[in-house]
């Protein structure tokens, strides 16, 4: 099902019964639904750019100066946190992550650097440009709750999923195997700027750049594997759904090494180290990036052209009537 609304500039898709999903350049954020009484929780809050989009998708949905009861947070990484603040602070309310995030959402520590050195593409090379934070929520941001349960969502669960982030959390819906993973794996191949771009599918591990912990991303994947799951949607690429992709997953499950881990790397021999504090230590860096700085910030600036050059439909030579720019995509499942 293809629905068109006119007059809108966001990508905002159905990911699942109760569940849509917004495309803030690269990256996904998600509006859950509570089917007790139609209140709804923001999974995770994109780049610095989300914010506007953010707003405009509720007031379609459901009309203006709607505020969610939380916003619930899978890491802290700057591309799932860019509006949170802006958008917690506008609607007050409570912002919910793993304790282990704390400390790069209270402004303490930052996160380990990113790995310009792993295989894999040009978001790789240029995520030493990436910011590590931390970002400083003070009293707003709370710790979930250890029993599992998810605030304001009596239908889902959170799972502790580290490796790509030290308090990764994935949400877990158990009745119709729904799971929102954040980046404990992702649909797409994350360091690719082309898969990025085009959105092409493809079961993957967390995004390489940015995971210090490898050992624990594979525990990750391996517990994910073993849930009943009918439809993943994940922090980057569209949301997958099937034997296929149940397939898929158990396959990069069971050859983790082989398909995930980079073949160089920061953290490949030796993982970060942290705890309730931040960042204790940090393995030497002993590969070079390929990509010098300077020609990063070029290349950077030629693949954000890119992306909006293709999101505006300028290539496009067709003689068509162009449709309007939002898309209300349900690939996936009916609501």
């Amino acid at each position: 099902m293809n629905t068109q609304i006119k007059g809108a500039d966001i990508d905002l898709f159905a990911a699942a019964p109760g569940v849509w999903g917004i495309r803030d350049l690269f990256v996904n954020l998600y509006i859950v639904i509570n089917s007790a009484d139609n209140s709804w929780v923001l999974v995770d809050a994109g780049l610095k750019t989300a914010a506007p989009k953010v707003k405009q998708a509720v007031d379609l949905l459901f009309g203006a100066q709607t505020r969610p009861t939380a916003i619930v947070l899978t890491h802290g990484h700057f591309d799932h946190v860019g509006s949170v603040k802006t958008l917690a602070e506008e609607w007050d309310v409570p912002v919910y992550a793993h304790e282990l995030e704390l400390p790069y959402l209270t402004g303490l520590s930052k996160y380990p650097p990113p790995d310009p050195a792993v295989d894999g593409g040009l978001m790789a090379e240029i995520s030493g440009l990436y910011p590590r934070g931390p970002i400083d929520l003070g009293m707003r941001v709370k710790a979930l709750p250890s029993d599992g349960t998810v605030p304001f969502l009596p239908d889902w669960t959170w799972l502790h999923t580290p490796g790509h982030a030290p308090g990764h959390i994935s949400l877990y819906r158990k009745e119709d195997g729904v799971l929102i993973a954040g980046d404990a794996f992702v649909t797409t191949k994350a360091e690719s700027a082309l898969y990025t771009i085009l959105q092409k599918k493809k079961i993957s591990g967390p995004p390489k750049y940015f995971t210090p912990d490898w050992q624990a991303a594979a525990a990750s994947l391996r517990l994910l594997d073993g849930l009943h799951l009918d439809i993943v949607a994940t922090g980057h690429g569209r949301p997958m759904q099937g034997s296929g992709m149940r397939k898929s997953i158990h396959n990069l499950a069971q050859h983790f090494q082989q398909l995930a881990v980079p073949r160089q790397g920061r953290y490949v021999a030796q993982p970060a180290q942290m705890d309730q504090t931040g960042v204790v230590w940090v393995p030497p860096n002993a590969v070079k990036p390929r990509l010098p700085v300077t020609k990063a910030i070029g290349i950077t600036a030629g693949f954000l052209a890119l992306a909006l050059f293709i999101k505006s439909g300028a290539g496009d030579t067709s003689k068509k009537k162009r449709k309007p720019k939002l898309k209300l995509k349900l690939k996936t499942a009916k609501l």
